[in-house]
């Protein structure tokens, strides 16, 4: 398999749960770009529930911590998703490629957003004394 986005230190934001969700995503990220045709709309829809379960779960975190700026945060996700969406639509109709660089798109993003937007949610956890974890038992 070819690597398109590794794992790279700065992904870690020592926060266990996001850190494995986040590990997922990059696999995600990494499939996506090696999947053949014929099985892409099914791996991107794979990828989409993923990346709505992903989303859902940090919202979840930011309103049970009261994270100050969750609209920000809230909103960056519901564009993200909206996007996708899209393109699952057109990939539905036969643009494989569109798909593909999508998620080569998503590779800055995802630096981007887990460098300000995660860092700061999981720094905020931290300080509040919130566990995640604490919510799945």
């Amino acid at each position: 398999m070819s690597v398109v986005m590794p794992w790279l230190p700065q992904y870690e934001l020592g926060c266990t749960p996001m850190d494995d969700t986040h590990r997922e995503f990059v696999e995600w990220i990494n499939r996506l770009t090696e999947v053949s045709e014929g099985e892409f709309l099914a791996s991107f829809d794979q990828f989409l529930a993923h990346t709505v379960a992903h989303f859902d779960q940090e919202n979840l975190w930011m309103e049970k911590s009261s994270f100050p700026p969750i609209h920000c945060h809230v909103d960056e996700h519901q564009r993200v998703l909206a996007t996708l969406q899209s393109i699952r639509r057109m990939v539905a109709k036969g643009d494989v490629a569109i798909g593909r660089r999508a998620a080569e798109e998503l590779v800055s993003w995802f630096a981007t957003h887990a460098a300000t937007m995660d860092t700061a949610l999981a720094v905020h956890m931290r300080n509040v004394g919130f566990s995640p974890a604490a919510l799945a038992a």
